[in-house]
């Protein structure tokens, strides 16, 4: 909205032409959801709080665990609000890539919303059937994907591109739109997954979301897609101010998630990040790039298909819990020492992800 007005108003000063600037209203993005959630999560963590609005405790979940349960929870609501103010007010509301990642974002939201607060009315960890959660993610999900399909200009659009290599590309056709939902409801399950120790989730979505933002700018710019050897989707460079509110919304609220948590995003906030991050991993045509940097997500999703998968086949597990994090629990690693490792993996991972840029 604020992106709109500064254009009309570049008639009456030259100087809001800033404004048009990508990067400025990016770094404008970070910083409003940075604000946003700053100056709003006290206020949430007080309403979510009074109306005891608190964390249930899986039965079967560490015992350590245990002293979390009435920790305030749903608190992904600050999360959804600074991304969607900071995304509204700085972007190009004419730009179709946004309002489908807005779209994926407030629809998971509204699942995850549902399933957290079905577990606080009815007092046990369990929510929204499995069957019923992944009706309504893969009915937006296949929703996103239709119209992206429907609505792409080139085939670059619905093309899979391999990291590292520079011609090597597999046109999807009509398949578009399956692989896109597989990319947008898997993501946000493997973000659901991981979100089990304070803090553990969110800056890993954050420095995804960074590094996303990063090739949004060079693949929406025909310059420098060109000279990186990346595709190039006009229009997509405007989803690096969603992915910088992200960044933003996310570091305000570890401010409040970080060790010993005040608040927990719930399902509303990991189901709505982890959709968000694979819908802009599928319109900046880098799918299999967010599968490297997301590798945190991705080991806590396996972790969970080999231990069902032993059990029922074997009668064994293979870790002492699923998801993996769980596991080093177990082992007898402190919570933050868990944090901490899995933030400097993916760090690591994400700037392989980066040298994909340049490495083809």
């Amino acid at each position: 909205m604020l992106y709109h007005l500064t254009d009309a108003l570049e008639r009456l000063y030259s100087g809001f032409n800033l404004f048009d600037y990508l990067t400025v209203r990016a770094i404008l993005g970070v910083l409003t959801a940075l604000l946003v959630s700053l100056l709003f999560g006290p206020v949430l963590i007080r309403r979510l709080t009074s109306r005891q609005i608190g964390q249930v405790v899986r039965d079967d979940g560490p015992q350590s665990h245990l002293v979390k349960a009435g920790t305030p929870t749903m608190g992904g609501l600050l999360i959804l609000a600074a991304v969607i103010i900071a995304t509204l007010l700085w972007s190009d509301l004419s730009n179709r890539f946004v309002w489908i990642a807005v779209f994926v974002t407030l629809s998971f939201g509204v699942v995850g919303f549902v399933d957290d607060y079905r577990k606080i009315r009815y007092g046990n960890s369990k929510g929204l059937s499995a069957r019923a959660k992944y009706f309504w993610l893969s009915l937006a999900g296949f929703m996103a994907t239709g119209v992206l399909y429907a609505t792409a200009t080139s085939p670059t659009e619905t093309t899979l591109f391999f990291p590292f290599f520079k011609d090597l590309a597999i046109p999807l056709g009509g398949f578009f739109v399956f692989w896109g939902y597989l990319v947008i409801v898997g993501t946000s399950n493997a973000v659901n997954l991981t979100d089990g120790l304070d803090g553990l989730a969110i800056m890993p979505c954050v420095l995804v979301a960074s590094a996303l933002g990063v090739f949004a700018y060079a693949t929406g710019n025909a310059v420098y897609s060109e000279y990186l050897g990346i595709p190039y989707v006009p229009g997509v460079g405007e989803l690096a101010i969603f992915c910088t509110a992200i960044g933003g919304a996310g570091l305000g609220f570890l401010w409040f998630n970080t060790y010993p948590a005040q608040v927990f995003m719930g399902d509303i906030g990991a189901l709505a990040l982890g959709g968000a991050l694979g819908v802009v991993a599928l319109m900046v045509r880098q799918e299999l790039v967010l599968v490297v940097m997301g590798g945190v997500f991705v080991a806590e999703t396996v972790s969970v298909i080999l231990q069902v998968a032993s059990f029922k086949l074997t009668g064994r597990r293979i870790f002492r819990m699923a998801p993996l994090h769980h596991h080093f629990e177990l082992k007898g690693w402190a919570e933050p020492k868990i944090i901490v490792r899995f933030w400097i993996i993916t760090l690591v991972l994400v700037l392989i992800g980066l040298s994909t840029l340049k490495i083809r």
